[in-house]
């Protein structure tokens, strides 16, 4: 539309331009044709001048205008009737000639020939009344060519003036309208193109911060939303992986934390009962072995304390055993701060959702009793269409957004690699609120 447009504004201003020039020309070549005329009228005048001046005077010096003129008037009707601007005044240029020739021929050159060879009747009052009927037609003549050329070049200067404030109108609205197609061209392209991509930018940012949980909608514009779902396509398989990898980790610990309680744990525990009942066969007297056994007892207690909570850290058994909510509630009472846990639901949920939802929980817990400088920690646990986990402290906060690098990327990677995300309200003084939701497997 706007090629079109503004081929239509430069077709009118070339249609202007030529006709401009088209009138210049015929303005040019009537003001030729009003030249011309006004020539062949003053070599008329100068003509008739002359003869009258001789029949008075019978003297040939006064014939000199005559002679001229005479001399001059063919070439000068020429250059009259060629310079006629229509066929109309063609016509009168070449009536006016003939009355021209009529004149010099039939009238004056014979008349100028009796008054030198003295006739009497070439003086007479007839003879001159005759000659100015001849001239007083001929200047009529010339006035109607004159007034004819002077209307149409009126009439064509009016034209040109009337097609030249039509032109500027018609490339004014051209203008205009170009201006509002490009105006409206360009909040378009904005809305169609700068803003998707924008959204894309936007969304390639967060996912270089870990945030695999993005998304870009589908747009109108092919090449956008096909870049859409080349994005959303990359980021589900990068989730999709981080999930997996996930998974098989906290299978991974899970095995772990079974053959640490199975086996090692096992085997310390009946390495301690060996060792009690070989404490019980020795004498009180052999003091040196009884304080060895002693020793190996408490080294042995020790090291089933010190394993058992290693076994718990990679994966808590009760979490296996009991779920997620008597795994929280567990680990409420063994934090170091007085910690209170809320939940709407004790049913058992996806295992994998289980042990990200407690690994959120026991690292926004251990967070508060390292930095919070809190004197209370509020779990709550809320499962609807999706799991809600949230974690208040009534700390020092100031604790800085979810971005790469902080200390709570760990919590957003996990929550993310399930389509949840993580939020932190923490102003400084007023305590830290983490808030994870995690959406139900389907």
């Amino acid at each position: 539309m706007l090629a079109l447009l503004i081929g239509v504004t430069f077709a009118v201003l070339l249609w202007e331009i030529a006709d401009a020039n088209s009138a210049t020309s015929a303005r040019r070549a009537s003001r030729t044709a009003l030249v011309e005329a006004g020539n062949l009228e003053r070599l008329v005048l100068d003509f008739e001048t002359g003869q009258r001046g001789f029949m008075i005077t019978k003297r040939e010096e006064f014939l000199q205008p005559w002679q001229a003129a005479r001399k001059e008037l063919p070439a000068q009707a020429r250059r009259f009737i060629g310079a006629a601007t229509s066929p109309e005044q063609r016509r009168i240029a070449e009536q006016i000639v003939q009355g021209v020739d009529s004149l010099v021929y039939d009238y004056s050159v014979p008349l100028v020939e009796a008054v030198r060879q003295g006739d009497p009747a070439a003086s007479s009052l007839a003879a001159t009344a005759e000659g100015k009927r001849r001239v007083d037609a001929l200047r009529a003549q010339f006035d109607q060519y004159t007034a004819d050329e002077r209307g149409k070049l009126a009439a064509r200067e009016d034209i040109a003036g009337a097609n030249a404030r039509r032109a500027v109108i018609a490339a004014g609205g051209g203008l205009a309208a170009s201006t509002v197609l490009v105006a409206a061209f360009t909040v378009l392209q904005h809305r169609a193109v700068v803003r998707p991509v924008r959204k894309a930018a936007a969304a390639a940012g967060r996912l270089a911060t870990g945030d695999l949980g993005v998304r870009i909608g589908p747009s109108k514009v092919a090449e956008i939303d096909a870049l859409g779902v080349s994005f959303n396509s990359m980021a589900g398989s990068l989730q999709d992986s981080r999930r997996r990898i996930m998974e098989s980790v906290e299978a991974v610990h899970r095995r772990t934390a079974r053959d640490l309680h199975d086996g090692a744990q096992q085997r310390l525990v009946s390495l301690m009962i060996g060792l009690r009942l070989a404490r019980e066969l020795v004498p009180d007297t052999e003091s040196s072995a009884t304080e060895l056994l002693d020793q190996s007892i408490a080294d042995a207690k020790t090291a089933i304390d010190e394993l058992r909570e290693l076994a718990s850290g990679i994966y808590p058994l009760v979490l296996t055993v009991k779920g997620l909510v008597a795994a929280v509630q567990d680990l409420a009472s063994r934090c170091a701060i007085p910690a209170v846990v809320e939940s709407n639901f004790d049913q058992r949920i996806p295992a994998a959702v289980e042990s990200n939802a407690y690994f959120v929980v026991a690292e926004a817990v251990t967070n508060a009793v390292k930095h919070a400088q809190a004197s209370r920690i509020d779990i709550s646990l809320e499962l609807e269409e999706a799991l809600q986990i949230r974690v208040v402290d009534d700390g020092v906060g100031g604790v800085g957004a979810v971005t790469a690098g902080s200390g709570l990327t760990g919590l957003a990677d996990r929550v993310a690699a399930f389509d949840g995300m993580v939020t932190v309200e923490s102003p400084p003084g007023g305590g830290t609120t983490i808030l994870a939701r995690i959406p139900m497997p389907t």
